[in-house]
């Protein structure tokens, strides 16, 4: 049979082991197995200090020492001088817990203690203090290094609970950030995981999509690219860790329209192949389609509006070149002046489609002066007159109009857009160009009188390329006037808008004083 002693060490071994495997709470898991070894060791107090991962000692289990006491002894610990290995530092405590039993009037006479060790790294120390001069034998330190043993598995373990929890909020606050829709699902599909960027897409509330089926959620309207989830799986996918899969199309929703995504479907495998989970990240492309619709209809834009010009200078280049024909001088000048018109309206495109471009780049550049917009406005009125016999002109301007700081060229750029906006879309009537001061604002309108402007093309009316259905047939353009338009009066401070009054339209903007 086994002394008692020995039963003793042994059934408190197996208490501790029992209680590494069942309470998560390091402190109270330090403080039983410190009560263990001062009571096996026959001592009267004792103490474990950890050092935490980024350096410096603290006092983490104590037994036996007076709680006013542990304050200062605290400090003791937390004033050793700190190296980046914990091996230099240890026979610093060791010897400040041997003077603390010379001069503490605690009546404690020896000490002993080990370090708390697995793999060579050392993550605290264990002391036991006995109010007796014995020695502490071999085996007394034999025994200690157990209880010791036990509880760096204990702190290991805990600072691996925390590290795991660390990384898993890392990767919720990670999942809850991100910009795209993620789904994380079982291998039979239950969606396990769904962050706030799906849920917002998709118009539900996380908690109503979690443990769906992912055939339930992802319902496709049209599918564009790729092959659905469910008929990949039975061809196969995933063959690797690697092998990746994307559709995209239009997703049906729990609120309409539906959403134009496209969808990234990832394996999680083990090392031996098993699926443990299919990450997927579904992504807003409407800004993709839009984009692809918008080079569409750039391309159909500037097609028709460089056809017509060309195919005219063409047609009066090959006429006036006949060897076979005498033309007189008023015909001859009269394809000129046609083939010099067309060739401006291919510039003016031309210089438009720069402008735009220089306008995404980098915004529009100023070269501010003092403008006098009433005399600016004449010299205009002045200047497109003679182009239209329909039209009549007014300017409307009060005798003490400002001056204003603005860019002279710009502002012309737009006045001139308005203004012959204005010819284009009205069969006849007045033009109209006015100004008052509103404030510490100007406000310069330009209305006409023709059919206005249809309440569905309202708010796209300053869109890049944007031509309303009914007057891309009637009128040439390529949609760029009233994009650069408000380009320039912003950069300027101002805005730009557009309102129909009983009659025509009207197109307004506002500028600093």
């Amino acid at each position: 049979m086994l002394p008692d002693y020995r039963v003793h060490q042994r059934d408190a071994l197996l208490t501790i082991a029992r209680i590494l495997t069942q309470e998560l709470d390091l402190r109270k898991v330090l403080e039983r197995i410190l009560e263990f070894a001062v009571q096996l060791l026959a001592g009267q107090a004792g103490l474990i200090v950890l050092r935490d991962e980024e350096g410096g000692w603290s006092l983490a289990a104590v037994s036996g020492i007076p709680e006013a006491f542990q304050t200062a002894l605290n400090r003791l610990i937390e004033d050793v001088p700190r190296h980046k290995e914990a091996r230099y530092e240890l026979p610093e405590i060791q010897r400040r817990m041997e003077n603390l039993t010379h001069v503490a009037s605690l009546g404690l006479l020896r000490v002993v203690g080990l370090p708390l060790k697995v793999q060579d790294e050392v993550m605290g120390a264990i002391f036991v203090f006995r109010s007796f001069p014995a020695l502490f034998t071999p085996e007394d330190e034999v025994l200690l290094q157990s209880f010791a043993d036990q509880a760096a598995v204990a702190v290991r373990n805990a600072r691996l609970v925390a590290q795991l929890r660390r990384e898993k909020r890392r990767t919720e606050a990670l999942l809850d950030a991100v910009a795209d829709g993620i789904l994380i699902l079982a291998p039979d599909h239950t969606i396990e995981r769904c962050n706030p960027a799906f849920a917002r897409m998709y118009g539900l509330p996380a908690e109503r999509i979690v443990g769906q089926k992912h055939e339930e959620i992802i319902r496709w309207q049209r599918i564009d690219q790729g092959t659905p989830l469910e008929e990949a799986e039975v061809g196969g996918w995933p063959l690797t860790p690697q092998a990746t899969l994307y559709i995209q199309g239009d997703l049906l929703r729990a609120t309409d329209p539906p959403l134009p995504v496209g969808i990234t479907y990832a394996p999680l495998l083990t090392p031996e192949g098993t699926l443990l989970n299919i990450i997927a990240s579904v992504r807003d492309i409407t800004r993709f389609r839009e984009a692809d619709e918008l080079k569409a209809t750039f391309i159909s834009i500037v097609s028709h509006e460089l056809k017509t010009p060309i195919a005219l200078i063409k047609g009066y280049v090959s006429t006036l070149r006949r060897e076979d024909a005498q033309w007189d001088p008023e015909f001859v000048q009269e394809s000129l002046a046609i083939i010099e018109e067309e060739a401006d309206r291919l510039a003016e495109l031309v210089e438009n489609l720069l402008e735009a471009s220089r306008l995404q780049a980098g915004g529009v550049r100023l070269n501010k002066t003092e403008v006098d917009i009433p005399a600016l406005t004449r010299r205009l009125v002045a200047r497109f007159a003679p182009q239209s016999e329909r039209h009549t002109f007014q300017v409307d301007f009060p005798a003490d109009f400002p001056l204003i700081q603005a860019d002279e060229r710009r502002l012309e750029q737009v006045l001139s857009n308005l203004i012959s906006n204005a010819l284009k879309y009205a069969p006849g009537g007045t033009v109209t160009i006015s100004g008052r001061q509103r404030g510490n604002q100007v406000v310069i309108c330009v209305s006409d009188e023709g059919p206005g402007i249809a309440p569905a093309d309202l708010p796209h009316i300053f869109d890049r390329f944007y031509r309303a259905d009914e007057v891309t047939n009637r009128t040439k353009g390529a949609g760029l006037g009233l994009y650069l338009a408000r380009a320039i009066v912003e950069a300027h401070g101002g805005r730009i808008w557009a309102d129909t009054p009983e009659k025509g339209a009207r197109i307004c903007f506002s500028l600093p004083t």
